[in-house]
């Protein structure tokens, strides 16, 4: 009786150009590509990511300036806030399957578009959480108490011989005890703000149409069903909501109008939920006392009583670290486990189509190298590898960063 010969399956360690298969769960035969989108450093992310990716850094200001092989072969991006990926710019990325925000804003990102083509998009929601309410907190005390502009009269030179020269210059200065904070979005900070102003013994009140009743019982805040009623009572009003399609400029004239006569206006959230001429006009006749921005859409250099700062609320040494760690988190997980399903923020699920839900980097959902070449991780420079514009980190020599992982907010805001 003849015996057959064994059928030899065909290796799929190099499979042919533009094939397309599942990769069983486990560890990867190809290394993805991982790009930080906008900048250059990448000590924080490297130790996180090393052992599951190849990190590189564009350094670029749109996806003009991205590399070819970053936009053929990258599966996962990380982006700060000074790239915009519009639908074009996405069609542009052949591979990618995972966006990370490092930060909680998102608008500067086409989610929709984004998930339509199968790429989660992500961000950091729980990252700089007490660094942007302490700020808040402080620019609500340099309106109050006029610090700020009293410290420049000092350091200009002036001198201060009696009482009426010290009231003639802190006029203005308003007690605390008794007024009234509005909150403008209940999420992680305008949460923490309300505590920190409870204590200063402000009464805090708060519109957010998005929490469920009962919120404002468990924090001992008051609350108001519309933003008319939140400005015709508060003596401050704090931003801290999402910026979206149906509230830019959500301060404007007309809003302004609703508020007290002599009101004070902060805002570190998103610069464009402050219309800006509305409010010089405000500020130079008065209907506003005084005004702090950490956010702006374009610098205000006339108007007076106002405090500018250049977005920097968020940040500490403790906060940027978390932030970034919690980035890379994101971008491992998704290697390692399965899009969306395993991301802790992803905020465009509603929008993945049926063919693109609950794949996996390292499953169906990955493209092979077409030419089954492994990208290198070895320290060699970049133009070495004939990438005169793609700059490739070398693996970090400093220990791995334990990964800040927690859970998912209820709610978030924009930073």
């Amino acid at each position: 009786m003849d015996k057959k010969k064994p059928i030899k399956r065909p290796r799929m360690d190099n499979p042919p150009i533009g094939a397309r298969g599942p990769i069983a769960n486990g560890p990867m035969h190809t290394r993805p590509l991982v790009a930080l989108l906008d900048g250059r450093d990448c000590s924080i992310e490297m130790p996180i990511l090393k052992d599951v990716a190849t990190v590189a850094f564009c350094d670029a200001q749109s996806t003009q300036e991205i590399h070819e092989k970053v936009l053929n072969e990258a599966v996962g991006a990380l982006m700060w806030h000074t790239i915009t990926l519009t639908k074009e710019d996405l069609e542009k990325f052949k591979a990618l399957r995972i966006i990370v925000r490092i930060g909680s804003g998102v608008d500067n990102v086409d989610v929709k578009a984004a998930g339509e083509l199968g790429i989660a998009v992500c961000n950091v929601p729980g990252y700089g959480v007490e660094e942007v309410a302490d700020t808040t907190m402080c620019l609500i005390l340099n309106l109050y108490r006029r610090t700020y502009w009293l410290a420049n009269l000092v350091r200009e030179g002036k001198k201060f011989q009696g009482p009426e020269q010290v009231r003639d210059a802190a006029s203005g200065c308003a007690r605390i005890r008794g007024d009234t904070l509005g909150i403008v979005g209940l999420g992680r900070i305008g949460s923490a703000v309300a505590l920190r102003a409870k204590a200063f013994g402000f009464n805090v009140m708060f519109y957010d149409p998005y929490l469920p009743d009962g919120i404002e019982k468990s924090l001992g805040l008051s609350r108001v069903y519309t933003l008319q009623e939140l400005l015709f009572q508060s003596d401050c009003v704090s931003l801290h909501c999402t910026l979206n399609e149906h509230n830019h400029h959500l301060i404007n004239d007309y809003t302004i109008k609703q508020m007290r006569p002599g009101a004070f206006l902060v805002n570190t959230a998103r610069g464009g939920l402050v219309d800006e001429t509305a409010l010089a006009a405000a500020l130079k006749d008065g209907r506003i006392r005084a005004a702090a921005l950490d956010v702006n859409e374009s610098p205000l250099k006339d108007a007076p009583n106002l405090i500018c700062t250049p977005h920097a609320a968020w940040y500490s040494d403790a906060s940027c670290t978390e932030l970034r760690e919690m980035a890379a988190g994101e971008v491992r997980r998704a290697i390692m486990g399965r899009i969306p399903d395993s991301l802790r923020n992803c905020v465009n699920k509603e929008y993945f189509t049926s063919s693109s839900y609950a794949e996996s980097i390292n499953g169906a959902g990955y493209n092979y190298n077409p030419m089954g070449v492994p990208h290198s991780t070895t320290d060699a420079h970049p133009a070495a590898q004939g990438l005169p514009n793609l700059h490739t980190q070398p693996h970090s020599t400093l220990q791995d960063t334990p990964n800040h992982m927690q859970p998912k907010p209820e709610s978030s805001e924009v930073h």
